[in-house]
Formats: structure tokens, sequence, C-alpha cells
């Protein structure tokens, strides 16, 4: 791992490095090593062990925003990491509650028959996977309310389009790589549709204005 500093009060951890995957003898598994990192940093947080403003992680970083003396956090960190690294399995004790979230879902999008084939089943087959599967927010981007959902096996993982659509409605359940995830608001977009949701993902009315958040649990279930 590596630790950057981000202007004047942000560290940047790059969990994402060849050393990483040749210390532990294997390939990383990003997104669980992140979320990992994620719930051990807002657990010692809670605990008054770290100040940090924000918590913000991504595909293979977490971002420490608001952190007062981002060299000592630095140290801090390292120090952390000696003793006992997250690894990608946390207890219960070091993971901030996930709540879970039903997000009902119509299977109609126009990619399943292209889904199912490259998963080598039939229709029904992809919907019984996408309807078992608990996914978890890894993190947030793109657009406002947009999760990146994981939880599908790396055997799994679908390309995405090689011609973007120009418009994917609001409220398409979509996959592309290991990725599931729902468009918040009409926008282009390359991923395969697998189903719509009438659910609001982003209200800028609401507290908080976005439905899914890093860590949630999330179940696609018959609508």
């Amino acid at each position: 791992m590596r630790i950057r500093p981000v202007g004047t009060h942000a560290l940047l951890l790059d969990l994402a490095t060849p050393q990483d995957a040749a210390a532990h003898g294997r390939e990383t598994d990003d997104a669980a090593t992140v979320e990992a990192w994620r719930a051990e940093l807002w657990r010692r947080r809670e605990l008054g062990e770290l100040v940090a403003a924000e918590i913000v992680p991504a595909a293979a970083t977490v971002l420490l925003d608001g952190v007062p003396d981002p060299p000592a956090t630095a140290a801090q960190i390292a120090t952390w990491t000696a003793v006992a690294p997250p690894t990608g399995r946390t207890d219960e004790s070091a993971v901030a509650p996930a709540r879970l979230v039903e997000v009902p879902v119509s299977y109609d999008g126009q990619d399943l028959a292209r889904v199912a084939e490259l998963w080598r089943t039939d229709i029904p087959g992809v919907t019984r996977r996408l309807r078992g599967t608990e996914f978890q927010v890894a993190f947030c981007g793109f657009s406002p309310g947009f999760g990146y959902l994981t939880g599908l096996p790396a055997e799994l993982a679908v390309p995405r389009l090689a011609t973007p659509r120009q418009r994917v409605p609001a409220g398409s359940v979509a996959l592309a790589g290991r990725y599931a995830g729902i468009y918040p608001t009409a926008s282009p977009g390359g991923w395969l549709l697998v189903g719509t949701t009438e659910v609001t993902l982003f209200d800028v009315t609401a507290d908080p204005p976005a439905l899914l958040s890093p860590g949630l649990r999330v179940r696609l279930v018959d609508r």
C-alpha cells in the first residue's frame, strides 16, 4: 500500500500495488481490500483513533479528506498496516453496521440474452443469479447516486458495449466488468442492461440524498 498526500488536508491510500500481491503470494481482490480498509478506517474514526471528515472509497483507493495532520496520520496508518493489515475479511466488530437495501427490479433489460450467452446459461438462469446475490456498495461515482455493486464472482464479469448508448433510461439495472449498477438518471452508458427499477436513487431533498452509500448491502428483488 502507498499513502500519498493530496493537497494540504487529505491522504490517498493506494491499495492495488504489485508489492501487496507479492507479499500475500496471490493476486489481490481490490474490492474486498478496499472494503476492509473502509470498514477499518470507519471503525477507528468511531473510536476516536482517526480524525478525518470524509472516508471515500473507490475501485482501488480510499481517500481521507479533512485530515488535520496528514504526515502524522500517514505514519499512524503505516503502523496499523505493519501490525495487522486488513485483508478483505473482517470480523463483525471491525465493520460499521451495514443496512440492507432491497431494490424491486423488473428483469426486462434488452441485454439479458447477451448476458445469458456470456454466462453460459439462459435468461431465467441470469435472473436467478441476480436475485440470489447479496451485493455490496463498493464505492459511488459516475453520477450522483450511482453505486458500484460487488458480489458477482470474477468468472461472471461481462464486457461493456463497444459503442455506448447515447441514452440509458433512469432506473436501468446494468452490468459491466464484475460490477452491477443502477442508473440514477438518464445518461449515456455502455453497461449491459438487465432490468429496470422505479426506486429513486438520488433526491436532493432527502437526507441523505443518495439511497446507496459505500458498505451498504443490496438485494435486487422482484418487482
